[in-house]
C-alpha cells in the first residue's frame, strides 16, 4: 500500500486536508440540514479515510461520513485492488459523466489543506478567517470494491473533489493544480443544484490573494 511518503515522492496534489469547522456552524450554513455523521470533531484527513461531506438526500441536505476516493477508472487498474481518485480534473472523461448531475454533487468542508513540498507539507488556509470553505465534490454510494487486500470486497459512499489550475499561492509551490474552492453560498448552491453546464464554470482557482500560506507542517498533519 502507497504509504504518505511515497505519495509526497510522487508529486500528488492535495492528498492532506484539515477541518475544524464544527457541527453546528455547518447546521448554521445549512438551515434543515440533516446530520447524521456522528461525532465529528476536528481533524486532518488522507486518502481512503472517512470524512464529512454534504450531500443530497430525500430529506434535503445531508452531512454524513464518506471514504475520500472515487472509484478509479478500469484503464488504470492493474489489479483487482482500487485504491480510489481522490481529485478529479476532466470533466469531460467519460468516466466521471455519470457523477456529475447534481445528485452526485456534494461539498466538503474544510479549513486547510496541505501540498507537499521538501521536507513536508505547506498548508493554506482563507486569508479571512471567517470565511468558509468548501471543496467542489462529487460522490457515490454502496459501491462494491477492493479498497485494501487484507479487507477484501467492500461497499462504501466515496467522494472526491475538483481541481483546476492554481492561483498565485499556490502555484508558488504546486504549478499544475489546486483544489476546486468554494466560499460564497451562491456558489454552494450553484453546484449542488444547478445543471452541470452553469455549475462546471465554478472549476476555476480562487483569486489571487484569497488563500493564506501556512507554516509548513509534519507527517502527522500538524501545524509546526
Amino acid at each position: 500500500m502507497t504509504n504518505r511518503s511515497q505519495r509526497r515522492q510522487r508529486g500528488d496534489m492535495c492528498n492532506l486536508y484539515s477541518n475544524t469547522r464544527s457541527q453546528d456552524a455547518m447546521r448554521h450554513l445549512f438551515p434543515g440540514l440533516v446530520d447524521r455523521a456522528g461525532n465529528l470533531g476536528s481533524g486532518s484527513y488522507f486518502p481512503d479515510q472517512l470524512a464529512p461531506i454534504i450531500r443530497h438526500s430525500a430529506d434535503g441536505l445531508e452531512l454524513v461520513k464518506a471514504r475520500w476516493g472515487m472509484p478509479s477508472p478500469a484503464f488504470a487498474l492493474k489489479t483487482k485492488r482500487d485504491p480510489g481518485v481522490t481529485n478529479v480534473r476532466n470533466l469531460a472523461s467519460r468516466h466521471w459523466q455519470r457523477w456529475l448531475g447534481p445528485a452526485h454533487r456534494c461539498l466538503v468542508p474544510i479549513t486547510s489543506f496541505a501540498e507537499p513540498v521538501k521536507g513536508g507539507n505547506q498548508w493554506f488556509s482563507c486569508a479571512d478567517p471567517d470565511r468558509p470553505m468548501f471543496f467542489a465534490g462529487i460522490e457515490t454510494r454502496s459501491w462494491r470494491s477492493v479498497r485494501k487486500v487484507k479487507d477484501g470486497e467492500t461497499e462504501d459512499d466515496l467522494f472526491a473533489f475538483l481541481t483546476c489550475q492554481p492561483n498565485a499561492e499556490v502555484a508558488a509551490v504546486h504549478p499544475k493544480a489546486m483544489p476546486v474552492i468554494l466560499t460564497e453560498p451562491g456558489e454552494w448552491d450553484l453546484w449542488l443544484n444547478s445543471p452541470i453546464e452553469a455549475a462546471q464554470q465554478l472549476q476555476r482557482p480562487l483569486p489571487d490573494g484569497a488563500l493564506l500560506p501556512l507554516d509548513t507542517a509534519d507527517e502527522s498533519g500538524r501545524l509546526i
